[in-house]
């Protein structure tokens, strides 16, 4: 995959590092040329790709069998993962406030211009709509609901944000070698203004959706804009768990000077630390990501530095793909489970609380509306293997049982049989058994030279 080459810049470093995104394996070679790079696509190893597909067709099992089912029992998400969601190609997603230059950004690595269909992009908002950019083989704009009833596409589950988020959801098909291997989502610019919040559908629902499903999230930042405000926190609290994944571009900064440019690198981090609680924080890129001259050369060699390394995670979600593919199915699995163990407590405290001499209705709807005085949680943090961290609120149990009454559950020992097993052991093997060793095998025959035989 190629970052453009145009007559305003050339960026050799970026150029073969985009190069690589379409290619099997490699490292960054600034000599080779790009062509040899695209042209190693047919050049894969076809023992290598039997050996993905054993995988992803093990791992289909694995959700198919051992984690589904405790899914449907106690209502985990509003909706399943399909074949196509397991294998989706990797997903980039690009976040932030509105003109800060994401669509310019997608375009950028696209190498997509004014003379072929291409976002747009400009000083005022206008990106209103999730906007899927994706490999097809002529131009063309999809609509959302035929988007969503492709199910050769991994996107069918999103309708269930309705049709007023399906009329800001499109397509957009072009024939590009990079996504061949990639696909990207631009979102609406995040507006802090009340009025323009209203959206119109669930936008920070819609907006987990993706984040759960994105391999890089790019969250994009102008350096005018760089308050955080009501929707940018919320947008982090949603990240939370997904801290490994963020990548921050500080971008036009090649229209600052050098303290200028130091004054706010330092603001951004004071922005963001209170909204990413992790020892190591995000790597922040700095640059000027589009395709013209930069306008303060003295930090020409940093940006194209900062370029390259931009390049080369791209590359890696890539090649890691059936790796994340595994990690995304285990932690939804152990979200999957730590859910079933909150309702199982919310169960379980509900049936010692009723009586006969009093409104259970009255008590159920107390425990659900003040979980903390019944140590519900507490119960919760008593299985092994469960961190306070992976809790839900009990606002978001509010909610769900709002939707599932909590008197219409069982506790996870009345769904054993001999026949099919108990669901909160099936996903616990596959948690803690399975899916390492999934992921074990996996990486020992890939990095073997020979692996004649595949058996998962």
């Amino acid at each position: 995959m190629a970052f453009r080459v145009t007559t305003a810049r050339t960026t050799a470093g970026l150029v073969v590092c985009l190069a690589l995104l379409v290619a099997h394996s490699g490292i960054c070679q600034c000599e080779q040329k790009q062509n040899m790079l695209l042209n190693s696509l047919t050049k894969k190893d076809t023992i290598q790709k039997d050996l993905e597909e054993a995988v992803m067709r093990k791992l289909k099992e694995i959700y198919r069998e051992d984690i589904k089912p405790i899914e449907d029992l106690y209502h985990y998400h509003n909706y399943v993962l399909s074949d196509s969601e397991i294998d989706a190609d990797p997903m980039v997603l690009v976040l932030g406030p509105w003109s800060a230059g994401k669509s310019t950004l997608i375009n950028y690595i696209l190498e997509l211009d004014d003379d072929r269909p291409h976002l747009a992009t400009g000083s005022e908002p206008t990106t209103s709509e999730f906007t899927i950019v994706m490999h097809g083989k002529l131009p063309k704009k999809v609509d959302g609901t035929a988007l969503v009833t492709d199910y050769e596409k991994p996107y069918s589950s999103l309708t269930t944000f309705g049709t007023g988020f399906l009329q800001r959801l499109i397509g957009l098909e072009m024939p590009n070698e990079i996504l061949k291997k990639v696909t990207f989502v631009d979102t609406p610019g995040i507006i802090e203004n009340r009025r323009q919040q209203e959206r119109g559908y669930p936008f920070n629902d819609v907006m987990h959706w993706f984040i759960d499903r994105a391999d890089l999230i790019f969250v994009v930042f102008d350096p005018s804009k760089l308050d955080v405000g009501i929707e940018l926190e919320s947008i982090f609290h949603r990240l939370k768990g997904h801290e490994s994944k963020i990548k921050i571009i500080m971008n036009k900064a090649d229209s600052m000077d050098t303290k200028e440019l130091m004054r706010v690198y330092g603001a951004l981090f004071w922005n963001l630390s209170p909204l990413i609680n992790v020892t190591e924080p995000p790597r922040v890129y700095v640059g000027s990501f589009w395709s013209q001259k930069f306008k303060n050369i003295a930090f020409q060699g940093l940006f194209e530095r900062e370029e390259q390394s931009l390049g080369e995670d791209l590359h890696t979600i890539v090649s890691n793909n059936v790796q994340s593919k595994i990690s995304m199915i285990r932690q939804r699995a152990i979200s999957a489970r730590i859910h079933a163990l909150t309702v199982q407590a919310y169960k379980q405290t509900y049936d010692q609380q009723s009586s006969l001499m009093y409104s259970n209705e009255k008590k159920m709807a107390d425990i659900i509306r003040n979980p903390g005085k019944y140590g519900v949680f507490q119960r919760v943090l008593g299985n092994a293997n469960v961190s306070a961290f992976d809790l839900a609120s009990p606002q978001s149990f509010q909610q769900f049982f709002n939707l599932h009454p909590l008197d219409s559950f069982q506790l996870l020992k009345a769904h054993c049989s001999i026949f099919t097993g108990c669901p909160l052991e099936m996903i616990e093997t596959a948690i803690f058994s399975k899916l390492p060793d999934l992921l074990k095998k996996f990486n020992v025959r890939k990095s073997s030279s020979v692996h004649k035989k595949i058996e998962l």
